[in-house]
């Protein structure tokens, strides 16, 4: 799942990278821009925070107040951590089960300037969705684990 996530959000960073460059030139020397360029750049901008979303909380890369969580004692601490885990469960299998609907619902649709379906930048809200449901589990097996 992790080098999944890490090539995602690499091969998802170089296209964005690469759409944004592809503008930038074409508007200063190109007659005409192609106007998918922007639509692909926000939903390459879209997958890579989608893939990079599970890594994050894998790594602890988001931020949280630390006043309170230094100032309880470590069985306080893991408690806490145990509570926003499965909050952070519960809220992204929602996430996930409502990701299906949507993408399903982007089915039919069509993006404006590229002319592919919804349902393919729908499908990022269930990456992210998955990925952080999966690392918050793993999260709370390693605290449950250290409990022992």
């Amino acid at each position: 799942m992790t080098r999944f996530l890490k090539y995602g959000t690499i091969i998802s960073t170089y296209l964005l990278v690469a759409s944004v460059l592809l503008q930038i030139y074409a508007r200063f020397f190109m007659d005409n821009t192609p106007a998918w360029t922007e639509e692909a750049s926000r939903l390459f901008f879209i997958y890579t925070m989608s893939f990079a979303a599970g890594l994050a909380l894998k790594n602890n890369y988001y931020v949280y107040l630390e006043l309170f969580y230094d100032n309880m004692n470590l069985r306080s601490q893991k408690v806490l951590m145990v509570l926003i885990y499965v909050g952070i469960v519960l809220l992204f299998t929602l996430m996930s089960y409502a990701s299906f609907k949507f993408v399903q619902l982007g089915i039919p649709e069509k993006s404006p300037s590229m002319k592919i379906s919804m349902s393919i930048a729908f499908f990022s809200m269930f990456i992210m969705a998955a990925s952080i449901c999966f690392f918050a589990i793993i999260d709370i097996l390693k605290i449950f684990k250290d409990l022992k």
